[in-house]
């Protein structure tokens, strides 16, 4: 017990007077000549000393009654285990997309806000962060609109991810307790192998999860198959339970066009298939209906007539394999000899390749070189004789790149670098048992571009970033057997596609893309993003035969939107959300260290109060005082 005011316990030394008072009797009898003894007979004599009872019973009362008094003005209390530190409390509020989910008549989300909005006191000051936003040093009255309007995040913060924000959160001021509570439904995809464990830090864990709930989810949609008049469009679905089958309708824009029912197999997956006419604009709509997740329930997408990449060749050199690559259902591609070749169309042109030339003229040089640098992708092919001095002052401007000398010697072409975006899902795992191709001869470099494939030794025999690709040997049938090899399609293909980002049918939210328009904008035009009242001005790039978009932290929303050019509609891309959070997968919070666990954010809260709280003692002080002038009374009253 500890006193407000111990500075007032020195008045208990004043309960010394009463006892005095009682032990020595201080008053002086008067004496009294008396003549007549009858009359002494009829007087009471007084003693000093008193034993009295009833006096002993209220010397104590009236001593307990001023001790009483005392202490209740020096204020006792009873600390809880935090109450004598200052505190701080962070609070993170998960506003994932899984926490749509159901629970009762009202979504996880909002269970979740209105417990901290009963819970936590007005008058405290804590710091709240969600997936996306801050709320420092506030009170729970000045984010309560904010709380009760708070939207759905595409973004989830992994668990070492919250630790280090709430870190940073915290103040460095040393002895003051800190609590970081986290409140979430703790999806697996929420947890990391290695978590910090918050040294002086309380961690609290709060979990509320949804019990039984059924969730469907549209995972991806695809063209299946084309055909001169129809495609297949194929969307694959996923359940968390067992289920026999669900409706699925597919709109363009707002009207019905096709609908059917997707089953589901013991793996709990299912798919259908659309068939749709061919080179038609449709802005798509999948949907499903269910009591689970509405995010998943709905999956955009867009098919219409796509801008052919153009490719241009330039040699003599056999392009039959450059044809078959470049088909005509993507591709616009074209071979020009030098002698036939007119400058002028270089940039106009996505991907030009330099087919097995021996040497490059300077005016071709001059004309490459400008269109590398308004956003071409150049790859050159050398032919087995080639001039190194004409090359190197081409590619040492170009890439500060240059080939050395020629290599008389087999090589195997064993190694890929697997990692490198040219061949992002190519591979569906590292493969090392191929048969691999090979060169007779090559050149050796000396440049700082990565490697893309090399020979056993470690020389490169391709390099290439940023829309520059070097082949370090010819390919031609005489020199390699590359062409013959399943990697030369993929390799050519992926570089044909990387020369102008045609949009996918649709994009994910919160992730890098970036998307070629094939349009010229003058100087002060910009490309707009709009979808209804909502409008913005992604990052863009413009260049001689394309203008670059990149797209990153928006849009937050999924849905068809519009990419217009002074008003006028030039394309329509789709996002979507990520589907990782439709599976339902939680931990158990055993898993993890925390100085408490709950399924409730009030009883959390409420001892966390009680950790920070005092018991203040003095009514009850002020009680007992008066209980002991009630008893003196009595002693008054009925003791004789």
């Amino acid at each position: 017990m500890l006193f407000k005011h111990p500075e007032l316990l020195w008045a208990l030394l004043l309960l010394l007077i009463p006892i005095f008072i009682h032990l020595f009797q201080l008053r002086r009898f008067k004496k009294t000549p008396f003549t007549n003894v009858k009359i002494l007979k009829k007087v009471v004599a007084e003693s000093r000393k008193s034993n009295s009872l009833k006096k002993w019973l209220l010397l104590i009362t009236r001593l307990l009654l001023l001790t009483a008094l005392i202490i209740a003005f020096a204020q006792p209390f009873i600390p809880g285990k935090s109450a004598l530190k200052n505190n701080e409390t962070v609070i993170y509020l998960d506003n994932s997309l899984s926490m749509q989910a159901k629970m009762g008549t009202a979504t996880l989300l909002e269970n979740m806000v209105q417990g901290i909005l009963k819970s936590v006191p007005e008058e405290n000051v804590f710091t709240l962060f969600t997936n996306d936003k801050i709320y420092r040093e506030v009170r729970i009255g000045d984010i309560k609109n904010d709380l009760l309007a708070l939207p759905y995040s595409k973004n989830q913060l992994k668990l070492k991810e919250i630790n280090l924000k709430a870190k940073t959160l915290f103040s460095g001021t040393e002895g003051t307790r800190k609590d970081l509570v986290l409140i979430s439904d703790f999806q697996i995809s929420i947890n990391t192998p290695i978590t910090d464990s918050l040294p002086d830090i309380n961690r609290h864990l709060v979990k509320l999860a949804p019990e039984n709930l059924v969730n469907i989810s549209i995972d991806t949609v695809f063209i299946n198959s084309i055909s001169s008049d129809n495609l297949d469009l194929k969307s694959i679905l996923s359940t968390n339970t067992e289920l026999d089958n669900s409706p699925v309708s597919l709109y363009n824009g707002e009207k019905l066009i096709a609908k059917t029912s997707v089953t589901f197999n013991k793996n709990k997956k299912g798919e259908v298939i659309f068939t749709i006419p061919a080179n038609e604009l449709i802005n798509g709509e999948i949907v499903i209906s269910d009591s689970g997740l509405n995010y998943d329930n709905n999956l955009y997408f867009n098919l219409g007539k796509q801008d052919k990449i153009k490719v241009l060749s330039i040699g003599d050199a056999d392009n039959n394999y450059l044809r078959r690559i470049f088909g005509e259902e993507v591709f616009q591609y074209s071979n020009l000899s030098l002698k036939s070749l007119n400058y002028s169309l270089l940039e106009s042109q996505n991907l030009i390749i330099l087919n097995e030339l021996n040497s490059i003229p300077v005016a071709l040089q001059n004309a490459l070189q400008a269109f590398k640098n308004t956003g071409g992708s150049l790859v050159i092919i050398p032919s087995g004789q080639i001039d190194l001095e004409n090359y190197n002052s081409f590619l040492m401007g170009l890439s500060n790149t240059m080939l050395l000398s020629s290599v008389t010697e087999e090589r195997k072409i064993s190694q890929i670098a697997f990692a490198h975006p040219l061949y992002k899902n190519v591979f569906e795992k590292e493969v090392t048992n191929f048969q691999y191709p090979s060169v007779k001869s090559f050149y050796t470099t000396k440049s700082a571009i990565p490697k893309i494939l090399s020979y056993q030794g470690g020389d490169p025999f391709l390099v290439g970033e940023d829309g520059f690709y070097l082949f370090t040997a010819s390919i031609s049938k005489e020199n390699s057997n590359i062409l013959n090899s399943p990697l030369i399609v993929p390799t050519l293909y992926n570089m044909g596609m990387a020369s102008l980002k045609i949009p996918k049918i649709y994009e994910m939210i919160g992730g890098k893309t970036t998307v070629d328009i094939p349009i010229d904008l003058t100087k002060d035009r910009i490309l707009k993003v709009s979808q209804k009242d909502f409008e913005f001005i992604p990052f863009q790039q413009s260049y001689t035969n394309k203008t670059t978009l990149t797209f990153d932290d928006y849009p937050e929303v999924s849905g068809i939107y519009d990419i217009t050019d002074e008003g006028k509609v030039v394309k329509h891309i789709s996002f979507n959300f990520p589907r990782a959070e439709s599976q339902l997968q939680y931990m158990d919070l055993d898993e993890l260290k925390a100085s408490g666990k709950n399924d409730n954010v009030e009883a959390l809260f409420q001892n966390i109060e009680k950790d920070n709280s005092v018991n203040e003692l003095w009514k009850w002080f002020v009680i007992l005082a008066l209980a002991f002038i009630f008893i003196e009374v009595l002693i008054q009253k009925f003791l004789k």
